[in-house]
């Protein structure tokens, strides 16, 4: 007589439902996650002595780094060109004919892209024009 013993079979793990909540959870993760770009704008002024000029006109400051890149209020331009510079700084005049533009240049930024800058307010008609200064350490 043969005994027949029960075959034991395999155990089926399935894989279906385990891959299904590790999706879930990442589509979770990257939903509520939020991407938040702050950067600082690195900028030494150059030196020179004089008084701090007070103004109630708007404030429209633009900043260029030691690699010609603009900021204008502390956003940056998307790129370099004149046209775009222009339409940046009318954005940020709003509605004010005559804003006071205030114009910080890094000591190391090169000399055509300050020119760029007054160039680009020159046409939109905004003459009032200061440079940013820090005061001389002695």
């Amino acid at each position: 007589m043969r005994l027949q013993g029960k075959r034991t079979e395999e155990p089926d793990v399935n894989l279906t439902p385990l891959i299904d909540v590790v999706f879930l959870l990442l589509i979770f993760f990257m939903v509520s996650t939020t991407f938040e770009r702050e950067s600082e704008i690195s900028i030494e002024l150059p030196e020179a002595s004089g008084k701090q000029v007070e103004n109630d006109r708007q404030l429209v400051e633009i900043s260029i780094d030691e690699k010609g890149r603009y900021y204008v209020n502390k956003e940056e331009v998307i790129n370099t060109q004149i046209e775009t510079l222009k339409h940046a700084i009318k954005k940020a005049a709003g509605d004010e004919v005559k804003p006071q533009v205030l114009l910080s240049a890094d000591k190391l930024t090169p000399h055509q892209a300050v020119i760029t800058a007054m160039d680009a307010a020159r046409q939109l008609g905004f003459v009032n024009l200061t440079f940013a200064t820090s005061a001389p350490t002695n």
